[in-house]
């Protein structure tokens, strides 16, 4: 996505200059005011705020693969290998995390960053007097925080089925720019239902507010993607089927012809690609802008500090043709997804929303859209393999298919944590599992409470 400069603002209680080599500590510097590159004086500045929020929110610590990434390996056990030096990294993997993390801190940071960006962004909606503009603008923005805050409160805080949702805290809801640091601007975490509900009600206005598609930005249908997948995670599964059958019914997306053309990767030449026919929503990469942490850790053409083990790979059928994304280089396996250094971060792609479709019909009993195995099918004919029989459709097969198709995406924790499975010998709901909030924020702001099992 393309840079614009916009105003640079943190909720956070120190400016910070990001610094997006994985190899570098973030470099952080106290200060009482935060400052901005330029006012926010007319509709044009408002407007270029908007690109520059989406820029933040495609942090390499965040929409830029770190939010998915983490959690990833947070939920690893046997069927990747991780040999990255990256100590931070590691503690991941090892689900050892100290509160003075780097990668814990960042993401926080980063998080925060983007969502003061839109706070200031829908403080100044009134410069805007294009009503249409004013409404693509706010949807916008809302669609920015409400998804910032779904995976804070995610990565954060108790999955929404542990416990009490009402009572379990989440993390701090902050809803008006932060322009001077005060005590003031000392927030204590909100509950993780009121930060659920703030998510939906956000996705809820950019649905609301916004044109169905919106080219590579955040249109109608892509909140109704996200709101797809907060109702599943809440077990909310009749919203989550009715979300999702919206973004599909529509007919302004259809699956790739192959699984791999959903990564594209034209003639293994690292280049910018347009997002592909089934991409709800991505994070745009080019040669100039744009980060691909995917790629950084999964692709042997970078890194490669992620290798693919054969607990893994004898999950699938003899000929899913999904299999074919995985290669082999150097005596390790590694998963062909994220080769191209250019590519687009696949945040929301249409297979998700079949597989919501058909998990959310079958739990209750209803076949909005389509009939569970009608859903299950579309998804298995594209990789090859032969449709199911109505009477064979289970909820452990669609719930097989969802992992293989959205295998290293970023959905591994959360789906453990909803479905109350394991992390090998963790349960879903161990302290370990869950962020701590970083060490600093707990210096800074007194009225932060960190997470059950740290210090």
């Amino acid at each position: 996505m393309k840079y614009v400069k916009n105003i640079y603002i943190l909720f956070a209680f120190t400016t910070l200059t990001l610094t997006y080599s994985c190899s570098k500590q973030l470099d952080r510097t106290p200060t009482e005011t935060v400052y901005s590159d330029e006012a926010l004086t007319n509709s044009n500045a408002v407007k270029k705020a908007l690109v520059g929020a989406y820029t933040d929110l495609g942090s390499t610590y965040f929409y830029g693969g770190g939010a998915f990434l983490y959690p990833d390996l947070l939920g690893a056990t046997t069927e990747i290998n991780w040999s990255g030096t990256f100590g931070g990294m590691t503690q991941m993997v090892n689900k050892d995390l100290p509160t003075n993390n780097s990668y814990v801190a960042n993401t926080w940071l980063a998080a925060y960053k983007a969502i003061n960006s839109v706070n200031n962004v829908l403080a100044n909606l009134d410069k805007i007097t294009d009503a249409d503009a004013n409404a693509s603008v706010e949807g916008q923005a809302k669609f920015i925080r409400g998804s910032a805050y779904f995976d804070l409160v995610r990565i954060y805080a108790k999955a929404w089925n542990d416990g009490n949702p009402d009572e379990n805290w989440g993390v701090p809801l902050v809803l008006t720019p932060t322009t001077l640091i005060t005590d003031s601007s000392k927030v204590a975490r909100n509950t993780v239902f009121e930060v659920y509900m703030q998510v939906i009600s956000d996705l809820t206005d950019a649905k609301n507010l916004l044109p169905a598609t919106n080219g590579f930005y955040a249109g109608s249908l892509t909140a109704s993607a996200m709101l797809a997948r907060v109702y599943l995670q809440q077990g909310d599964y009749a919203s989550a089927v009715e979300e999702a059958d919206r973004v599909i019914a529509s007919g302004k997306y259809s699956l790739t012809s192959s699984y791999a053309d959903a990564f594209p990767f034209p003639n293994e030449t690292a280049s910018a690609v347009a997002n592909t026919t089934e991409d709800v929503f991505a994070m745009q990469v080019t040669t100039s802008s744009g980060v691909n942490n995917f790629n950084t850790f999964y692709s042997p053409l970078s890194r490669g500090d992620i290798q693919i083990e054969d607990a893994h790979l004898n999950l699938y059928e003899a000929n899913d043709d999904r299999l074919n994304m995985f290669y082999s280089s150097g005596g390790s396996v590694y998963t062909g997804k994220f080769d191209n250094m250019y590519g687009n971060v696949h945040i929301i792609r249409l297979a998700e929303m079949y597989l919501i479709r058909a998990e959310g019909n079958f739990r209750e009993g209803t076949t909005i859209g389509a009939a569970p195995v009608t859903d299950i099918n579309t998804i298995r004919n594209r990789v090859n393999l032969e449709s199911y029989d109505e009477a064979d459709v289970t909820l452990d097969k669609i719930l097989s298919e969802r992992y293989l198709e959205l295998a290293f995406e970023g959905f591994k924790l959360h789906d453990i944590k909803r479905l109350e499975g394991n992390v090998g010998l963790l349960p879903w709901n161990a302290n370990a599992l869950v962020f701590p909030i970083p060490s600093r924020e707990i210096k800074v702001n007194t009225k932060l409470i960190q997470n059950d099992g740290y210090n």
